[in-house]
């Protein structure tokens, strides 16, 4: 598959549900760089925590979304929050790395805590829930800022629920299942840790559920430019990728101690 293929939406790091046990030390991700696009965290369960190198820190937890804009460059960790590993506990979550077209890449670095309570929410007739983290479906809005149109719920559906919406047929789509089974058009049943991608031919989407599951819909109109991803870096040139090196170590990414 093209690596445009789910454009704007890059990579996706799932981490299906696992228990961690106790820990006195938070366990996680220490320093690194990252240039030319945003990371998106989608917490299902568990907590982590965030500082970054423009002085930007958070924590988020379940049905929470932590949304950074690296840009023209930021140095970042990532860990389990305190109090989660002290007690430890189940850990489910989504990281996505979200393009950002080349008018925008260097953009100054921002970040986005988004708490659950702060999405639009539609509320389904059996008990389900849809939350609109980014984009607009059914005239709920979503509280992110994105640079170039992005559409993104993360919805659970009670058993016997049904759920129908649209969305642009030339946007890419998917859907992640995260937990249950999800019936997509009546047709396709699909089963938790498995991933939907959709063709650019129709705009109605029906989900339903005969007994219960939990999702996140990704779709975004996509961004056709040239695209080099090199580490943790992704630029539209080759020679931006060495410039983007260059920058980080003579310190232009900022100052972060693991």
């Amino acid at each position: 598959m093209h690596m445009l293929r789910m454009s704007p939406f890059f990579l996706m790091d799932y981490g299906a549900k696992v228990e961690f046990p106790p820990s006195v030390e938070p366990r996680g991700v220490g320093v690194h760089p990252h240039r030319g696009f945003e990371t998106v965290t989608i917490a299902f369960q568990g907590s982590v925590a965030h500082h970054d190198s423009a002085g930007n820190s958070g924590v988020i937890g379940e049905g929470d979304v932590q949304w950074m804009t690296a840009g023209s460059g930021v140095l970042h960790k990532e860990y389990h929050d305190k109090e989660y590993s002290k007690k430890g506990g189940p850990f489910q979550m989504v990281q996505l790395w979200v393009n950002l077209p080349a008018k925008d890449k260097m953009t100054s670095p921002k970040y986005q805590g988004i708490k659950q309570e702060q999405m639009g929410h539609i509320d389904l007739e059996k008990g389900g829930r849809i939350d609109v983290i980014a984009g607009e479906i059914n005239g709920v809005k979503g509280p992110a800022f994105t640079f170039t149109p992005i559409e993104m719920y993360k919805g659970e559906l009670m058993a016997g629920d049904q759920f129908h919406f649209h969305l642009s047929a030339n946007y890419n789509t998917g859907i992640l299942v995260v937990e249950g089974e999800l019936n997509v058009h009546g047709e396709e049943r699909v089963s938790a840790d498995h991933f939907v991608l959709f063709l650019n031919d129709g705009e109605e989407i029906a989900l339903s559920s005969d007994s219960g599951a939990k999702f996140l819909v990704l779709s975004g109109e996509p961004i056709i430019e040239n695209l080099v991803p090199y580490g943790p870096f992704l630029m539209n040139t080759k020679e931006e990728i060495m410039q983007a090196y260059a920058d980080l170590n003579v310190g232009k990414f900022g100052v972060l101690e693991d």
